[in-house]
């Protein structure tokens, strides 16, 4: 018979109060015992009777905790010597803690390096976009991006999401296209060149799940480690957090009142892989690229053999003119990826974007697409068809441009308002949201990060800037927010610039 080592046992500590049955508790407590060593290799545990009477409680969960800690290994029994501590568990793998707790081991290996992730992962976190923001957590006034939630059709679209989900046909449950459900691309196709003169057609539409994963493709397939790709500054800073993870290196290009400044870089004949803008309404500054640069970006994207990445990611919205067209219905050559995205306009929880490629890189972008995820959700695809072609879109979109409108006048009123004297606003013309630019000296980060422990959200300007930037200033949105909250939020944002 083998002989088993008696000890005391580390107080044991049950929350009665706890949702977690008794049993989990209780094995829960022996199980991390063992790992992070408090219980040796061999070392002898209560009887189930004479524990159950320790802790004042029914033998029943005692007996359930011990059956699975036999059966995954933790404990072993001997007929007439009882029941131990596994002998199996090695002695030099006791005390390694459980997950989510750091060992000395673990420190020891990161300063070794025995935990170095790859070198472009590692880059991902360089964008300043990855890292969850205080200002990121908060659904309040001024939050940019965010649509007006409140106003979706909430009723029509769950009848046509039923209506897609109640006996789905085969081939929406089966596997998908990875370019997306056809008919899905017909009606975006369609969409893109009567609203944003866009000039494609269904096979050269590849739905994605938002404007970031088509960043992604775009930088999956047209750059390498090392190439330059002109980028905006200030800039969206998802796309640069795209593009430095797949190794490639920022040229910020100042943005004026024209948009790009593109002269000085093609003079200097800067070698360049790609271009990203937002030509229709730059992000975060508001402006519209005018047709002289436009031309002069594409003729030289023609010339230099470079990429021209159209980021369209709420021109829909325009407020003192109609919608400005898109510079891929300009392009003649093939050089312009263009990006759309349906989480601005209807619901970010959606997940339901779109890129429209040259047709000679199709097959290429349908198979890094394909190793990425496959293929994006077909019964919101099949749903978002519906949504489109019965006229349910169209129709949103003009009640959101009226409402955007109201909202952005009641935002600016409220500025002027409260905040007069202290902000400088630009960027009004188009989309959900307005740059309200400090006064000197004043730390944009330390407003948002105070405005954010106050339940107000606002992004500081300074990160969208490569290049550390002239002056400081605040991103409003105004697309979630009813008129009603904004005087208050005003006023709490005035503190919070007094505290910055």
């Amino acid at each position: 018979m083998p002989r088993v080592a008696a000890s005391f046992l580390p107080p044991i500590v049950l929350d009665r109060a706890s949702r977690a049955p008794m049993y989990r508790q209780l094995y829960e407590w022996f199980r991390r015992s063992i790992i992070e060593g408090r219980l040796r290799p061999g070392q002898r545990v209560p009887s189930t009777r004479g524990l159950a009477a320790e802790l004042g409680i029914s033998r029943i969960p005692v007996l359930g905790a011990f059956e699975q800690l036999l059966a995954e290994g933790y404990f072993e029994a001997f007929v007439g010597a009882g029941t131990c501590v596994a002998r199996s568990i090695p002695e030099d793998r006791a005390g390694v803690p459980v997950a989510g707790a750091r060992s000395r081991a673990q420190e020891q290996g990161e300063r070794r390096g025995l935990r170095r992730v790859s070198r472009r992962s590692a880059r991902w976190g360089d964008g300043g976009h990855a890292a969850r923001h205080p200002w990121t957590e908060i659904l309040g006034p001024f939050r940019a991006t965010l649509p007006a939630l409140d106003q979706f059709p909430h009723e029509v679209w769950g009848k046509i999401v039923a209506r897609h989900a109640r006996v789905p046909p085969t081939t929406a449950m089966a596997y998908g296209d990875a370019m997306g459900y056809l008919p899905f691309r017909e009606a975006i196709a369609e969409y893109l060149g009567v609203a944003r003169a866009v000039q494609c057609d269904a096979s050269q539409v590849l739905v994605t799940t938002g404007s970031q994963l088509a960043l992604h493709l775009a930088a999956q397939v047209l750059l390498d480690p090392g190439d330059r790709v002109w980028m905006e500054e200030p800039g969206y800073p998802g796309a640069r957090l795209a593009f430095t993870a797949a190794g490639a290196r920022m040229v910020p290009v100042h943005v004026d009142d024209e948009g790009l400044d593109v002269a000085p870089h093609i003079r200097r004949a800067s070698a360049a892989r790609a271009a990203y803008i937002t030509p229709s309404h730059q992000y975060p500054m508001g402006t519209t690229m005018s047709a002289a640069r436009r031309i002069m970006l594409l003729d030289w994207a023609a010339r230099s053999g470079m990429w021209v990445i159209e980021d369209d990611y709420d021109s829909e919205y325009r407020y003192e003119s109609r919608p400005v067209a898109s510079l891929q219905g300009q392009d003649a050559d093939g050089r312009v990826i263009y990006i759309g995205t349906f989480s601005k306009v209807l619901f970010p929880s959606l997940r339901l974007g779109y890129m429209v490629v040259p047709r000679d890189l199709v097959p290429v972008f349908a198979a890094v697409r394909d190793a990425t995820d496959i293929f994006s959700s077909v019964l919101y695809q099949a749903a978002m068809t519906d949504f489109i072609r019965e006229g349910h879109f169209a129709r949103h979109l003009r009640r959101m441009r009226m409402l955007y409108m109201q909202r952005r006048e009641a935002l600016v009123l409220a500025i002027r308002a409260e905040m007069g004297d202290l902000l400088e606003v630009v960027g009004t013309a188009a989309g959900m949201h307005l740059v309200a630019l400090l006064p000197p000296r004043v730390d944009d980060v330390a407003v948002a990060m105070e405005s954010a422990r106050r339940g107000v959200s606002v992004i500081p300007l300074s990160s969208c800037y490569i290049k550390a930037p002239s002056r400081s200033g605040l991103i409003l949105g105004f697309g979630g927010a009813p008129g009603e909250q904004l005087g208050g939020a005003m006023r709490t944002l005035r503190q919070c610039v007094s505290v910055g």
